[in-house]
């Protein structure tokens, strides 16, 4: 009876084969795709309560190999979906359609010095995420931004490739102290962005009231904005390749006088020549506009594993620009590392290199001081570009060159390097405490040259040529220790920080100018025979600071905020060298009360109340000071002597404008979080203005830096977001923001600024008054042309006509401020196919048109616009356009007659899309191909005459605001670009 045992021992090794398979290692596999059958990759592949796992390709595929049972779990996760927990059950292959997670509270927000869940923030906070980022071709920090959040708002003054932009946070806070808010790049803090690259930035967290900046203390009065870079997301290594080429031109021209029509109006001004002697007929503006050029590529390598996380990458972008000459190059090269030393301490590092180039254009200036955009007007058509003798040709009746003379007679390159990097440590000791150390650097260094040719410009000539070298050296570091609590206890959670800062900045300048030179052969400084200017000075300035935060959460429905920091600032008198900065929110969540049933419509509801004080401390060094000034020189026993005299008066109890802001906001979710609202309002009052106010005569002093005056913003902000389809195939997003600011000036000690000269002695056109807006436009009404005589009148401040007002004839005649301003973004995607469509405007803003003012003013040989083929000829005539009268700018005044409403609408960018399916690009090893189409400022609605509306020709000026000077306008961009991701 062998059979038996035999038997036996057929099930005893069956029995032991299954028990060795049931714990061998296994392979599983899969693909995880979204609700419309789109692979994801990057999905994190775990197993349950292990560190083991994967992440899926751009296939969306993965495969783990582990020593599986039949109860293993695998989570599934991913940022923006729901997580999925499936059970091995000795399954080989596990494919997984991963829904969209609409609840987006629970998302991880950065703020000042840590982060805290979506739902738990209590103060006013926007979040800009990658999602609109890679919507769009950008190559600054501020295009970002730009109509992505209430209550910020992003002036770009110029069109120029080397133009940063102006960002306003809920209005103007100051009026000789800076208004741009502080930006913190990796804990790094720093005021310039043109050379942070764009493809490097993982989101954006913009603090706009006091309650979310009080952390930051006397740096924190123009809010902040919080740039975090990207990090690994994927345990397989991942390589990203974008790059696009792009087509700009300016979108839209004026029109001139032709040959003809300016030898008609020179001969009505009383001006005559050899007319047979010019027969050129240029279009000035087709010499100096082109179609401009660029070109952008991005390529990163990123990954993680248990213990590691970077990101490493390198960019280059060049810029020709629509008006001749201008450029700008810029390399990135950026390395982000952390590393887990082990349970209880982790190290990382941010690092970025950049180089930068660019060749700025000269506008907001007449021809005659060389600016380009009002030469292309008024340099008459008669005229070529050069002479016979190699000279560029001027105006036949002046030395007024053509605008080539400044594109292409002056060589002129600013270069710069720049180093940003921070290092940290963190520790956790005890129970629930944690330690940071973070050291931050910010080192820069630019060099500007430019050389004006001896022999090709008219001044040029007169001086033997020119050379000028300007280098500038910033120098700044940053040392933080920071110690945070967090605990959660029943109902109850914790945090608490407290810390120290220490900040210290180096600036150093140096020029040199030299003139007459033999030849062009040598350009530097060093050609020149004679010293015609050369000045170095230094200068340095230290923080010290502490800190603290409490957030304390109550079942997750009451939420305190509270934060304290002292700044003590070297910038600031002995007397009042340290500010205190406090704030406090609180927060309710209303939709946890039991009163909200959970079937609700409601998916979540916040409401949110703040209050705090924050400081502004951009002012320039030694400002309380009374500091010694140089050039006094004397004659003394026939000898030139060096002499000083006193150039400021000391005041010891200079400190920092102190802005108190009020904040009431609610968040609202609706339809399962389909729709969400955010709605503030707030009130800015900012005291003990930095402002340079009249002294008594007795003092040997005309004015000196001050802290007085006050300021008061005010205004409402709204933000809706829709999710107004989702389905398999289809999904449509919706996201639109407007903002209302009021900005009043309280108090000024009685006095009136008045700002922004216009060439041609016509005086001001900006005035700094009591109970109006920063940014008011100041002239004269404006009451037509006389029929008789073909003169301008103006009326007066009583009400009466006249040709002749006086200076307190002027009175307020614009306002630059919008009476709102919004951005609408919306993104649909079908299929394999994307289109965004992004919209920003601006409404009730005024413009002063002042490029009409030398266009229509006919008073000089200038070219003028064909609007003054309707001037004034002979009496009776009835026209708005007065006549020409030689040397008389009276028909011309600063005045209503050059107001124009700029408000705008414009299609700020248009992306078309397509996401190859992965079937195509597997024989080419490819995980994800994306190609795409972008045009930028296609469209734009508006009733402004001029170039564009959207400019200024005095910059990020804080009351200058609203002047169009032949100012470089707003391009239209046409990109074709793809990302490739291996």
């Amino acid at each position: 009876m062998i059979i038996q045992p035999l038997k036996r021992i057929a099930i005893f090794s069956i029995l032991l084969v299954y028990g060795i398979c049931a714990t061998a290692q296994n392979k599983i596999s899969g693909t995880v795709t979204d609700t419309s059958g789109v692979p994801i990759p990057g999905v994190s592949v775990i197993i349950e309560g292990t560190s083991k796992g994967d992440s899926t390709d751009f296939d969306g595929k993965y495969d783990i190999t582990y020593n599986f049972t039949e109860n293993t779990v695998i989570v599934f996760s991913y940022v923006g979906l729901k997580t999925k927990k499936i059970t091995f059950n000795g399954q080989t292959e596990i494919n997984v359609q991963l829904e969209d997670d609409l609840n987006a509270l629970d998302e991880v927000v950065v703020v000042g010095y840590g982060s805290q869940l979506k739902k738990d923030i209590t103060g006013s906070v926007a979040i800009i995420d990658g999602e609109a980022f890679e919507s769009r071709p950008n190559t600054q920090v501020g295009a970002l931004i730009q109509g992505q959040s209430a209550g910020v708002q992003v002036l770009s003054s110029s069109g120029k490739p080397s133009e940063g932009f102006s960002i306003r946070i809920r209005g103007t806070n100051s009026i000789n102290a800076g208004s741009e808010p502080l930006y913190v790049v990796d804990g790094v803090p720093t005021t310039d962005t043109r050379s942070i690259n764009p493809s490097d930035i993982d989101t954006i967290t913009v603090l706009k009231d006091a309650s979310s900046t009080a952390i930051y203390g006397a740096q924190g009065a123009n809010g902040v904005v919080i740039i975090t870079t990207k990090r690994g997301t994927t345990e397989k290594p991942k390589i990203s390749l974008d790059m696009y080429t792009g087509f700009s031109q300016v979108w839209n021209t004026l029109e001139v006088l032709n040959g003809e029509q300016y030898r008609d109006l020179m001969t009505e001004l009383g001006l005559s020549t050899d007319w047979d002697s010019f027969t050129a007929r240029t279009d000035w503006q087709d010499e100096i506009f082109q179609n401009g050029f660029s070109q952008n590529y991005q390529i990163s390598v990123s990954g993680k594993s248990n213990n590691t996380n970077y990101f490493v990458s390198a960019g280059y972008i060049s810029q020709e620009g629509a008006v001749r000459s201008a450029e700008l190059d810029r390399t990135n090269f950026k390395i982000n590392l952390d590393q887990d030393i082990n349970d209880w301490l982790k190290i990382g590092s941010r690092i970025a290199y950049t180089r930068y180039r660019d060749v700025d254009v000269n506008d907001n200036n007449n021809v005659n001081q060389g600016g380009v955009l009002l030469g292309a007007l008024t340099t008459p058509s008669i005229i070529g570009v050069f002479n016979e003798d190699g000279m560029f040709a001027s105006n036949p009746f002046q030395n007024w060159e053509n605008p080539l003379a400044s594109t292409d007679g002056l060589d002129r390159e600013f270069n710069s390097q720049r180093f940003l990097g921070n290092l940290y440590a963190e520790a956790k000791f005890l129970k629930n405490f944690k330690y940071k150390i973070n050291y931050g650097i910010d080192n820069s260094n630019g060099i500007f040259d430019s050389f004006l040719d001896a022999s090709r410009t008219g001044f040029g000539v007169a001086i033997g040529g020119q050379a000028i070298n300007n280098t500038n050296k910033n120098s700044y570091f940053i040392l933080e220790n920071t110690i945070s609590y967090t605990n959660v206890f029943g109902k109850h959670s914790l945090e608490a920080l407290v810390g120290s800062v220490n900040q210290k900045f180096l600036f150093e300048n140096s020029s040199i100018q030299t003139r007459n030179f033999a030849s062009a052969a040598v350009t530097t400084p060093n050609g020149g025979s004679e010293l015609f200017n050369a000045t170095a000075f230094k200068s340095e300035r230290a923080n010290s600071s502490f800190l603290s935060r409490i957030n304390y959460n109550y079942d997750d429905t009451y939420l305190l905020t509270v934060n304290f920091r002292a700044d003590g600032s070297s910038a600031f008198g002995p007397n009042k060298r340290w500010g205190y900065f406090p704030s406090f929110s609180l927060g309710w969540r209303i939709s946890k009360e039991k009163f909200i049933p959970e079937e609700s419509i409601i998916s979540d509801l916040k409401l949110r109340a703040g209050w705090g004080i924050v400081g502004n401390d951009q002012i320039a060094n030694y400002a309380y000071l009374g500091r010694v000034g140089n050039g006094a020189n004397y004659p003394f026993g026939g000898v030139v002597q060096p002499g000083t005299f006193p150039a400021s008066i000391e005041n010891l109890e200079l400190k920092w404008e102190e802005s108190e802001q009020m904040n009431v906001g609610i968040d609202l979710s609706l339809f399962d979080n389909r729709i969400s609202l955010t709605a503030d309002a707030y009130i800015k009052n900012t005291r003990d203005l930095l402002l340079n106010a009249p002294l008594p005569t007795a003092t040997g002093f005309d004015s000196a830096i001050q802290n007085i005056g006050e300021l008061r913003n005010k205004g409402l902000e709204f933000a809706v977001n829709s999710i107004n389809i989702q389905k398999e195939n289809l999904s449509w997003r919706t996201s639109f923001n407007i903002s209302f600011n009021e900005n009043e000036v309280i108090d000024l000690v009685g006095q009136e600024i008045l700002q922004g000269g216009i060439a041609g002695g016509r005086g001001e056109a900006s005035i700094v008054r009591e109970g109006e807006p920063l940014g008011s436009l100041y002239g004269y009404i404006f009451g037509g042309v006389d029929p008789a005589t073909g003169n301008a009148f103006y009326i007066d401040r009583n009400g009466n006509s006249t040709f002749t007002p006086s200076p307190d004839d002027r009175t307020i005649i614009g306002d630059a401020n919008p009476d709102f301003f919004y951005g609408i973004t919306n993104t649909i995607n079908y299929k394999g196919f994307g289109l965004f469509i992004f919209l920003q405007g601006s409404q009730g803003n005024d413009l002063l048109n002042a490029t009409r003012i030398e266009t229509e003013g006919m008073i000089d040989p200038k070219n003028q616009s064909t609007a003054v083929l309707n001037r004034w000829r002979q009496p009776g005539d009835i026209t708005n356009i007065p006549r020409a009268s030689f040397g008389n700018s009276d028909n011309s005044r600063v005045s209503t007659r050059f107001i124009e409403d700029a408000s705008y609408l414009r299609f700020k960018a248009i992306t078309l899309s397509y996401n190859v399916p992965s079937r195509f690009l597997e024989k080419l090893h490819i995980s994800s191909l994306k190609l795409y189409a972008t045009g930028e400022n296609i469209f734009t609605i508006t009733e402004y005459s001029g170039f564009d509306p959207e400019v200024n020709a005095f910059g990020g000026s804080n009351t200058v605001r609203g002047i169009d000077f032949g100012t470089y306008p707003q391009t239209r961009n046409l990109i074709f670009g793809l990302n490739v991701q291996f």
